[in-house]
């Protein structure tokens, strides 16, 4: 019988946060709770600050307000985070493949003083398989689509397996095979990982057909709840639909 991580966090809690620069808010009083095993969708307008408030729990941006991560027993505790980026910018023209990507992240000398041995390449194998990607092993990143490049930055997210992971519009200039491959891959992972993932998100039908709650953010929170009861809200409809 084949063994699943399983995640240790239980609760991940944003409370207060806000992130300013200068006179200008940014966004402000945001609250609300990640679960283990759930896939979040973050929707809002252009310039809402989305991808600022993902990058404010990764900590790379300063901000006011408190996280906190629980587990089951209400006990604090450290999490492994995920992220994978909107894009990954390279030179397309380089010989570089996704083996070498792999190898310059997870190895802890610099890739030009190693080689890809058997262990690491399996290691390598092994998070492609979890994307269904294992055949991109030895493809040249340049010559990946969209799709297929995000799935790589997927699998390298997934090493170490993270209790929480972080996609900020990861399917930007994806085509539609390639987005629904992504979300069926999220959904499997929150199901067979019990991870918590918080997925910034402009494609709604796919948020309606995927995920498990929605945020609804411009600069704040204005609707928390199931994609039925945010898409056919007030709020929902006055941002989106009203000219």
């Amino acid at each position: 019988m084949k063994k699943h991580h399983k995640s240790r966090l239980c609760e991940t809690k944003v409370e207060n946060f806000g992130v300013t620069a200068g006179d200008l808010i940014i966004f402000q009083d945001v609250n609300f709770t990640l679960h283990c095993g759930e896939l979040t969708a973050l929707v809002g307008p252009n310039g809402a600050g989305k991808s600022t408030l993902l990058k404010s729990l990764l900590g790379e941006v300063e901000h006011t307000g408190i996280l906190n991560y629980f587990d089951a027993k209400g006990e604090h505790l450290k999490p492994v985070i995920g992220y994978v980026p909107q894009t990954l910018k390279f030179d397309a023209t380089a010989p570089v493949s996704v083996t070498d990507l792999f190898a310059a992240c997870l190895s802890p000398r610099p890739v030009w003083l190693c080689s890809v041995g058997d262990e690491l390449r399996e290691r390598i194998l092994k998070n492609l398989r979890r994307v269904q990607a294992e055949y991109l092993i030895d493809r040249r990143l340049g010559a990946l689509s969209g799709g297929e490049l995000q799935r790589v930055l997927l699998a390298l997210a997934l090493d170490p397996m993270p209790d929480l992971l972080l996609l900020d519009e990861p399917l930007s200039g994806v085509d539609k095979i390639g987005i629904e491959i992504f979300y069926e891959l999220a959904a499997k992972l929150c199901a067979e990982e019990d991870m918590a993932i918080l997925l910034i998100s402009h494609d709604l039908r796919m948020t309606e057909k995927y995920a498990d709650k929605v945020i609804l953010f411009n600069k704040r929170i204005l609707k928390i709840g199931t994609s039925d009861e945010v898409f056919q809200s007030d709020e929902m409809k006055k941002l989106f639909f009203e000219v």
